[in-house]
């Protein structure tokens, strides 16, 4: 006999162990007396099982599946660390909301097997399925005076309506985070876009070691000043500094000799050459493989295209 209690029961209906998949070791399950706040269905995947957690938040797998296409009674709502709704539908069990929906509360329960028994309301029936598996259900007492059913479709309601503002405040919060995720990437295009056409208007001009620009600049003087003036950003004034800032997306040492690769690059990404404790020159990722820099006092400022014979050792993430 399970000693957990499942909540999957309907006005005359048992719990089989159809109910669940794959459950050779458990050949019961008992249901508990309780107050449904909701009652959903499993929409997961045809003839699969959505597993059983001991907890919505780093809970543990039971062991055991609620069948696709059964209907559940929902104790309990509650929400996890990453936003995402689960149900109680046990003592302790728990499923994530996600594979489910709602159905009426008139809905009955599913069961995959015919009783021969008239249920009636005690405590607790034992019933023979067809199949010749035994199922043992709770129902309750009712009740016969109206004011006791009065309280009882109050505190229903109440527990209804907490319900649903959980599900709604965990959408809201699911909503506002893909509002904040789209706006914040919508900025950064469009600081990339800035600093894009900022930098390529200063190919052509000169190098001049410890030049701070407009007129002139160094490898790291024209990165500080470009990423000040077309997105706001201000960044350290020399290569040794500026390694030190964003998210590194790629070191050589890390990626066993391999040179970066265009793929994994985005457009104002930082590119340095040298060890990250020792960066001897920097460049501004334009996209296409090509990049801006104040190379030499030769070159001057100059728009070049990544190659293996020059690729750079380190990638900083900056936007």
């Amino acid at each position: 006999m399970i000693k957990h209690k499942l909540f999957k029961l309907g006005a005359a209906a048992a719990l089989t162990v159809t109910g669940v998949s794959a459950i050779t070791s458990l050949k019961t399950a008992r249901a508990a007396n309780f107050t449904a706040i909701k009652r959903v269905k499993i929409n997961y995947l045809p003839g699969k099982g959505l597993n059983i957690w001991t907890n919505y938040n780093k809970g543990k797998f039971m062991g055991y599946r609620a069948k696709d296409g059964t209907i559940w009674n929902v104790a309990e709502t509650a929400v996890d660390k990453k936003g995402n709704l689960w149900y109680k539908v046990g003592t302790c069990e728990w499923i994530e909301a996600r594979y489910t929906v709602d159905v009426g509360m008139d809905t009955p329960a599913s069961t995959n097997a015919k009783t021969k028994d008239t249920v009636t309301n005690v405590s607790t029936k034992k019933l023979t399925a067809k199949n010749g598996v035994n199922n043992v259900i709770s129902l309750g007492t009712v009740t016969k005076k109206s004011t006791k059913k009065s309280k009882a479709t109050k505190a229903k309601a109440a527990k209804v309506k907490k319900a649903k503002q959980i599900v709604d405040a965990a959408v809201k919060k699911t909503s506002k985070k893909s509002t904040t995720k789209k706006v914040a990437s919508t900025q950064a295009s469009s600081k990339a876009g800035a600093i894009v056409a900022l930098a390529k208007q200063q190919v052509g001009k000169p190098y001049a070691w410890g030049a701070n620009g407009p007129d002139s600049f160094d490898c790291s003087s024209l990165v500080q000043y470009v990423f000040k003036n077309a997105a706001g950003m201000n960044l350290p004034r020399t290569t040794y500094d500026q390694v030190k800032v964003g998210q590194t997306v790629y070191q050589k040492s890390q990626a066993n000799g391999q040179p970066v690769s265009a793929n994994n690059l985005q457009v104002g990404d930082l590119l340095f050459w040298g060890s990250e404790s020792s960066p001897y020159h920097v460049a501004i990722y334009i996209g296409n493989n090509q990049y801006v820099n104040a190379a030499t006092p030769e070159q001057g400022t100059i728009l070049q295209t990544m190659t293996s014979y020059f690729a750079p050792t380190i990638v900083k993430r900056v936007l």
